[in-house]
């Protein structure tokens, strides 16, 4: 059935007698509209229903031209609906079964749906229902596509269901309305929030849009899913590093380390990583995160490009001719996880572990226990390869002996006379023999020099 001939279909409805009355607030007052009942089958769903906007918009980037009036789409699009919230969909289709409609739909005279196009899904579940109550708008969606935004928007979002949305999909239809030229001051009013709130959803969306754009995923809003708490955090800390809003804090960084703390973020955002640990980058708490310390943020960020920019060098192009852009994604985003996540989380860890002793650094003895605790389980065996722990206890033995030559020269004697009692004669080999001797010739002629300068003072 073609436009002409469903608008004449429901030219034939028109003239029957309406089976109830609703007001509505349209065109800016308040009318009162006939409800009809009218067949299921006919109805077309709205490929830009809030709910499924980030898969349609995708789509559409793809290539596809979405023609919801034909079965082929409308299986699509229902699928989409279906899958938007699998479990309160199997709750409603119950409810659905056992009550039919609790409220009213509003469709246009071309059978578009402007609300309710999660329940008509459902509805057409049930082989029992063949009508549906709705309210019938004497407009098409073309000749007034703001208006009819309007209505949809203002009843998608109030109605309770909205706590069910796709949490990307306010977002995406925030910057989905501006783009159309809808004042943020109407997108707030359509969307029952604050002016402040929409241009908050707006700067979140500008930051995914960021991120698509460094993965090279421009408008496949797809590939957002199950990241809405790291991108919220990540926009709240670019709100106020760049041009150095967090100025009173701390000053050492630039607008070029903001934009490195927001490329590493993006890597922590496509690894999905858990969003409480996610925080340590730069969770606006001074002191709690890494970029508040100059150093520990630098050693961060070496170590990070170090490890992910050789994974991401290796990761094949992205095959936008893929049937299934989205399934493409997906697996390139997974194996980015199974080759990115562990190195990711230790590197993490351990600048977590860094940030916590420089926290510290006023408490020595807690330190000292910590690294105790440390060396004490490390495990070193002839069989493994240990160059780099042997490197680093080397460190650690410069560290600690700086220390104690800021102690007292009797702690220094008294720890030279424990490691040379500790010393094993048998176990010295035929090649160290001569240079051993030097080094006690050494020994002698040193502590022969302090008995008489101890004894002259």
């Amino acid at each position: 059935m073609n436009k002409e001939m469903r608008i004449e279909k429901i030219s034939e409805i028109l003239n029957q007698n309406p089976i109830w009355s609703k007001e509505l607030l349209w065109k800016g007052a308040l009318k009162t509209f006939d409800v009809y009942e009218v067949p299921l089958k006919n109805l077309i769903y709205n490929k830009y229903n809030g709910r499924i906007l980030s898969r349609t918009k995708s789509l559409e980037q793809q290539g596809w031209d979405i023609k919801s009036d034909t079965e082929a789409w409308k299986l699509v699009i229902e699928d989409l609906l279906w899958k938007s919230k699998i479990d309160r969909n199997q709750k409603t289709l119950k409810d659905l079964e056992k009550f039919w409609q609790k409220e009213y739909w509003i469709i246009t005279k071309d059978w578009i749906i402007i609300d309710w196009n999660r329940r008509a899904m459902l509805l057409n579940k049930i082989p029992k229902y063949e009508y549906f109550k709705t309210v019938i708008l004497d407009i098409t969606l073309e000749e007034n596509p703001i208006e009819i935004q309007k209505l949809e928007t203002s009843y998608q979002m109030w109605e309770d269901e909205k706590l069910w949305y796709n949490p990307i999909e306010k977002y995406l239809k925030s910057k989905d309305l501006l783009n159309q030229w809808v004042s943020v001051e109407q997108i707030s009013d359509w969307m029952w929030e604050t002016k402040a709130t929409i241009e908050w959803y707006l700067s979140v969306m500008n930051t995914m849009d960021d991120y698509l754009d460094y993965l090279g995923y421009n408008w496949i809003y797809t590939q957002l899913d199950w990241r809405e708490d790291q991108f919220i955090s990540l926009t709240w800390w670019l709100s106020n590093f760049y041009d150095n809003q967090s100025a009173k804090w701390f000053d050492w960084y630039n607008n070029g380390d903001v934009d490195d703390l927001k490329t590493i973020a993006f890597d922590y955002i496509r690894a999905k990583y858990e969003w409480k640990s996610f925080r340590s980058l730069a969770n606006w708490q001074k002191q709690n995160h890494f970029f508040w310390n100059k150093e520990i943020w630098e050693s961060f960020k070496t170590s990070h490009f170090e490890k992910i920019i050789p994974i991401q060098d290796l990761e094949e192009k992205i095959n936008f001719d893929s049937p299934d852009l989205k399934s493409t994604l997906d697996s390139r985003d997974s194996k980015f996880i199974d080759d990115s996540y562990d190195l990711l989380k230790q590197n993490l860890e351990d600048h977590e572990t860094k940030l916590g002793n420089q926290l510290h650094k006023n408490e020595p003895l807690k330190l000292v226990n910590k690294a105790i605790d440390a060396i004490s389980v490390a495990k070193i065996n002839k069989n493994s390869k240990n160059d780099d722990v042997i490197e680093k206890i080397e460190v650690l033995d410069n560290i600690l002996e700086s220390m104690m030559f800021s102690k007292s020269p009797k702690s220094i004697l008294k720890k030279v006379i424990e490691l040379l009692n500790s010393l094993n004669s048998t176990k010295v080999s035929d090649n160290d023999k001569n240079e051993i001797l030097t080094y006690t010739k050494d020994i002698q002629k040193i502590t022969y020099q302090l008995e008489k300068d101890i004894k002259t003072n």
